[in-house]
């Protein structure tokens, strides 16, 4: 295994970076608060479109903060969750079972490269799944 890079090591063990599992444990953790399986101690809001499903209210933030100040906030669980929560689309966000949400979630997921940034490499983006999804509705014309 070590002549493969980083990348080609996770594709061949069929597994997602730490990077990705953090934002699927994320986005996970959101599924439980909504249908009230863990507290919600970020006191996140949640709502329902009719077109796109379950949705988070993203907190916001003072628009006079310092940088420091906007930096933490928007790296904060709270803000980051209810941004991850808010690409799902509405076949996963509103499974009613956890194991269905799972293996939505996981289809979802795998239409997204993984390609965390290793020291050295270029990358195309940060590998966020923010980033992702910004990329492929640009790619279909969809801001």
């Amino acid at each position: 295994m070590k002549q493969y890079s980083y990348w080609d090591r996770l594709k061949k063990l069929n597994l997602m970076s730490l990077q990705r599992r953090r934002e699927r444990y994320t986005i996970i953790h959101m599924w439980k608060m909504y249908n009230e399986v863990a507290p919600n101690s970020t006191n996140t809001r949640f709502y329902m479109n009719d077109r796109t499903g379950v949705k988070a209210e993203v907190p916001s933030l003072f628009s006079g903060a310092r940088g420091t100040v906007k930096t933490k906030f928007f790296d904060s669980f709270a803000v980051k969750a209810a941004r991850l929560w808010n690409t799902l689309p509405k076949k996963v966000n509103t499974a009613d079972d956890l194991d269905q949400f799972k293996i939505l979630l996981g289809r979802w997921l795998d239409q997204f490269p993984d390609c965390p940034p290793v020291t050295g490499y270029p990358t195309q983006n940060t590998n966020s799944i923010l980033d992702w999804v910004l990329e492929v509705r640009a790619e279909r014309g969809m801001c």
